[in-house]
């Protein structure tokens, strides 16, 4: 019941803000160089035995994530960077290729578009060829505000019309997707435990979203 009342309280903000202009879309491109784009297609290739001549995407689904801290700003540097930190082992064990999204979502609501959303990402194994990520500035110490919620039901909507959006998932949910026709992942061992962007707030995005009919798992 307090999802529902919660839901209603929102929606009739996200409607008053959308009509007013107030979530913004801020272009923010992240550095996608020449060798970027080398090491996506390499990625593509090996963990999805897809090859092609360039790192574009057909969405099929959204991720959900949280930062687990920082700002806008630190997490656009980490993000600009081609290769991935040493201290990621598990993951530069699979590619050098750092993470990213396609999206970041600031505390107060602002969207900051890094890439095009059909633009290869990497930020959920096993389906970045066909996901676009949204990153959250938040931790679980430092939970999602509602203005995040809204910012991601809105920007959810506009992707769902553009592109071939079915599936709508945080984080933590993308191990269900471990068997089924989407994922390509080619290395069964390669898969790491998440617990973002948490359980309140995907229920409440999706509960504004709910209209759109976005499964949940295959």
């Amino acid at each position: 019941m307090k999802y529902l009342f919660y839901a209603l309280l929102v929606l009739i903000s996200y409607c008053t803000k959308a009509q007013t202009n107030e979530f913004k879309i801020i272009d923010k491109p992240i550095d996608y160089s020449p060798e970027r784009v080398s090491l996506s297609l390499e990625y593509l290739k090996i963990h999805y035995n897809i090859v092609q001549k360039s790192p574009t995407i057909s969405p099929k689904i959204i991720v959900l994530h949280y930062t687990a801290g920082g700002t806008v700003e630190t997490n656009f540097k980490y993000f600009n960077k081609t290769h991935l930190e040493s201290a990621r082992n598990t993951l530069k064990k699979q590619s050098t290729l750092n993470v990213s999204s396609q999206f970041i979502v600031d505390r107060d609501g602002t969207i900051y578009k890094l890439m095009e959303p059909n633009l290869f990402a990497r930020h959920t194994i096993g389906l970045n060829y066909c996901a676009i990520g949204i990153e959250n500035i938040g931790s679980k110490s430092q939970p999602l505000t509602e203005k995040q919620a809204a910012a991601n039901a809105q920007l959810i909507r506009q992707l769902t019309k553009k592109y071939n959006i079915e599936y709508l998932i945080g984080h933590s949910e993308y191990g269900a997707f471990r068997g089924s026709k989407l994922w390509k992942e080619t290395d069964p061992n390669y898969f790491t435990g998440k617990d973002d962007p948490g359980k309140d707030f995907m229920t409440k995005v999706r509960l504004l979203v709910s209209d759109l009919h976005l499964k949940d798992k295959p």
